[in-house]
């Protein structure tokens, strides 16, 4: 797994800006975060509403674009489901980040 993304997967309640580029772009549940403030902002808040525990189960990746199927629990309903997460790098950095299922 690129460490980008490992880093991102390890963090616990802080949020891991390192691992994004300044203005990457995190699209989860059908809303936009782009730069570092918006996606603290977002992280914090899915930390203190859901308390997630991400699990990686399956890395694909191509170049740039990295695709990881991950078990997401925490408080809400359907606790746990699987997501993906599909990533693309830029100079070592997350620059996008779309969370579905």
């Amino acid at each position: 797994m690129h460490p980008s993304i490992q880093n991102y997967f390890d963090a616990n309640s802080a949020t891991p800006l390192d691992a994004f580029a300044p203005d990457a772009v995190v699209a989860d549940d059908g809303h936009r975060y782009v730069g570092h403030a918006a996606i603290d902002a977002w992280w914090r808040d899915a930390q203190a509403k859901y308390q997630a525990v991400t699990e990686p189960l399956e890395v694909n990746a191509k170049d740039e674009a990295h695709e990881v199927r991950a078990k997401v629990t925490g408080q809400f309903p359907g606790s746990p489901i699987t997501l993906t997460f599909a990533f693309q790098i830029k100079d070592d950095r997350i620059a996008t980040l779309r969370i579905g299922s």
